[in-house]
């Protein structure tokens, strides 16, 4: 790992000598993914000791400025940071005072305070820090041991963020909070308030297996709610039962479904449902057009096994669909699935805001940007951070699991992939009658398309869950599968052949 690291950070620095600016930041960028990459295997974070791979012990704790002055314009709050690596994550690291040591620390100012940064780059790679809330950022830094000094007014009060602009590097580690005058509405503030719409991967219903096929009734409520899309981040959300996505709906082939759809007498607009897995007018959607404070009921048999999105289909179906309007409906064949140590239930989705990426507070449904295919947002289970800080998956080493994977939309295709495995079987558009593709790296999922894909777990360390389309992490799509268990050296070791 330390070779990939010094072989990454060589390349960054030589790109800008040979390359333009342009092509250099490219460059950048993807050799950032490519890093991230490389720490897949990390240790998960419950399982982690005190090594910082040769940094200072550090800690994860608010810390007041390094160090306060006056000046003929006020007070001069005096920070220094030095960017390196934290258990495998790009980190910035305080240097001096009550923040030596600390990672990404909590930076406190006071209103009006004349803020000084110094950035010391301690890894080679390139760098840079940023308080785009001031309008306020350094120099690119490359060389270890290179600085660069500046200063703003922290004009407003409020908690904010830093971070690195390099691309790639803010979503590996580098940010940390910008705290003002004790701040205004906090984070935790904001995010205790409002409901938490994320379905937990692990919630679904548990196999059916060897069973005649019977009749199976299903309700569900559709809920309009405000929640948390990242942090600090408010939507409206539209939802099946308060959550994204809505619940899986299990039953087996030849099942008769009885369907009772309503909608919450607080919704604002009609809601209804369309079932990929139904054969009939609509998939439903003709007979559960439902208005708030009603409901509808419909029966359909499930003639094809399968895994099958759902979702709703009022107009504008696309907005319904991207303000979090959709499921899935797991079919099971005759005498159903093969046993698995764990199933999870994954969908992706986009999220339309008028508000840029990034913005703090209440965030706006954008139909603008539904239609021209724009999203600001990809996530996971509905909001930023969902299956990575919030909900992670968790399995131990020589488990086998089985991932349920839908994309909801309601525009763009997945390249579904986990960094670090490889799918031992596959099966594409959720073809369950299939023979599985086996040894699979990347799989192609449609909008309104479905795949399964069942891997045993040799390797313990963090794997991350990506769509290929990799700039999609920059806009919030990663989940994390944690693997507990012992080392597997025959398989993965960290370290030349005879170094074990």
């Amino acid at each position: 790992m330390a070779a990939i690291r010094r072989t990454l950070s060589d390349e960054m620095a030589g790109s800008r000598r040979g390359i333009g600016p342009r092509a250099a930041a490219l460059l950048a960028g993807v050799l950032s993914l490519l890093l991230l990459a490389a720490c897949a295997g990390d240790t998960p974070p419950e399982a982690e000791g005190d090594s910082h791979g040769g940094m200072s012990t550090a800690t994860k704790q608010p810390a007041q400025a390094a160090s306060m002055t006056m000046s003929d314009h006020g007070t001069v709050a005096e920070f220094t940071l030095k960017t390196g690596m934290d258990n495998g994550n790009m980190v910035f690291i305080g240097s001096g005072g009550n923040i030596d040591g600390v990672v990404n620390p909590a930076l406190h100012v006071g209103e009006g305070d004349i803020v000084k940064i110094t950035l010391v780059n301690g890894d080679a790679a390139e760098h840079d820090i940023a308080f785009p809330d001031f309008d306020a950022h350094s120099e690119h830094l490359w060389g270890r041991g290179s600085t660069t000094t500046f200063q703003f007014t922290a004009a407003k009060r409020g908690e904010y963020v830093y971070y690195c602009t390099v691309a790639g590097h803010r979503k590996a580690g580098m940010e940390g909070k910008f705290i003002v005058g004790g701040g205004q509405t906090t984070t935790e503030e904001i995010d205790s308030s409002v409901a938490d719409i994320v379905r937990k991967p692990d919630d679904l219903p548990p196999p059916i297996g060897e069973r005649a096929p019977q009749t199976v009734r299903v309700s569900m409520e559709t809920v309009e709610v405000q929640g948390r899309l990242a942090d600090g981040t408010l939507f409206n959300y539209w939802t099946f039962d308060g959550k994204v996505p809505g619940p899986m709906v299990r039953v087996r082939v030849g099942d008769t479904v009885e369907l009772t759809l309503k909608n919450n007498a607080g919704s604002r607009m009609w809601h209804s449902i369309d079932l990929h897995a139904v054969t009939g007018p609509g998939g439903g959607a003709t007979v559960t057009q439902v208005p708030p404070g009603e409901q509808r009921t419909f029966t359909f048999k499930a003639l094809h096994p399968g895994l099958f999105v759902y979702h709703c289909a009022t107009p504008l179906i696309a907005s319904h669909i991207s303000a979090g309007m959709y499921g899935m409906i797991l079919v099971e064949p005759e005498g159903g699935l093969p046993p698995v140590d764990h199933e999870f239930y994954v969908m992706q989705g986009e999220i339309y805001t008028v508000e840029p990426f990034g913005t703090r507070g209440l965030l706006q449904l954008s139909e603008e940007k539904v239609l021209a295919e724009r999203p600001e947002y990809f996530v996971f289970n509905g909001s930023v951070g969902a299956l990575t800080d919030l909900y992670p998956m968790r399995a131990k080493v020589g488990d086998t699991v089985r991932i349920y994977f839908g994309v909801g939309g309601p525009n763009a295709t997945s390249s579904f992939h986990m960094i670090g495995e490889v799918f031992d079987r596959a099966y594409p558009l959720a073809s369950l009658t299939s023979p599985p593709l086996t040894d699979v790296q990347t799989l192609s999922v449609p909008p309104g398309g479905a795949a399964v894909v069942e891997m045993e777990l040799q390797v313990p360390g963090k794997y991350i869950m990506v769509d290929h389309a990799l700039a999609r992490a920059e806009r919030g799509l990663m989940g994390w599968l944690l693997v507990e268990g012992p080392d597997n050296p025959g398989v993965f070791h960290d370290g030349a052949e005879g170094e074990r």
